[in-house]
């Protein structure tokens, strides 16, 4: 028996056909692992968004008053602008603009306010103010002093090259892209803005509009609104105020 067992020959298995078997269970485990990804993405998918009537009826009748309100304010005479030494106006969305009408969302996307609780510096001229009327019950503006446009620059600028957001925290950057227009620092930035010079179209589009915060113990009404920003449309200097509680 043991002479028997010791004739056995072990076949022995080619190299080309172990390492053909390996590349094939690679692959194997790779389709397998795909499969089950492409399982959890379609069992996971996005839940499906249903819309009340009354959701429907709330948008109509928000679009229906946008329009009214926006030909009530063409049929009265335009509005005077404020005093010569008021050239610069900063514009905060504190509403939410769910709803209205495609005049008030383009003028919303022409100042740059696509986001709740962002702001835009604003030159003030008669078109603008016209503006201001159109989004008045989504939009806070009014005159800030220097103070307010330092802090808000030095705090929250930013600007964007290329896909990327950069904060303006150096001078040879801004002098490198804003060279032209005779801005060499953060001051010649500042003092641009709040002096509303030649070159405020082009500073202002440099900068991205500020996203502001609000705190998360800010006290709100029953319909969710912030009780201390109070109504929006024209404040005058107070918007100073509402910058300091958002910046």
């Amino acid at each position: 028996m043991a002479e028997e067992e010791s004739k056995k020959v072990i076949k022995l298995v080619p190299e080309y056909l172990l390492k053909k078997r390996k590349a094939y269970q690679a692959i194997k485990a790779t389709q397998a692992k795909l499969a089950l990804l492409e399982k959890r993405k379609v069992s996971k998918g996005k839940p499906l968004k249903f819309k009340r009537l009354e959701d429907f009826l709330k948008d109509s009748h928000k679009r229906h008053r946008d329009e009214t309100r926006i030909q009530r304010t063409e049929r009265r005479p335009a509005a005077p602008l404020p005093p010569a030494k008021n050239k610069l106006a900063f514009a905060v969305r504190i509403r939410e603009i769910k709803g209205v009408s495609p005049k008030v969302m383009k003028v919303i996307q022409m100042l740059r306010l696509r986001q709740i609780f962002s702001g835009a510096f604003v030159k003030i001229n008669k078109t603008s103010v016209a503006m201001m009327k159109i989004v008045e019950p989504y939009v806070a503006w009014g005159f800030p002093n220097l103070k307010s446009v330092r802090e808000l620059i030095l705090k929250r600028g930013q600007t964007r090259i290329g896909r990327k957001k950069v904060p303006l925290t150096d001078n040879t950057f801004i002098e490198e892209h804003m060279g032209k227009h005779g801005i060499i620092c953060l001051e010649d930035l500042i003092h641009e803005i709040h002096s509303v010079g030649k070159s405020f179209r082009a500073t202002n589009n440099f900068l991205l509009p500020f996203k502001l915060s609000v705190a998360r113990h800010a006290a709100r009404d029953k319909a969710g609104l912030l009780k201390d920003l109070g109504n929006p449309g024209f404040r005058g200097t107070d918007i100073n105020s509402i910058i300091r509680q958002l910046n």
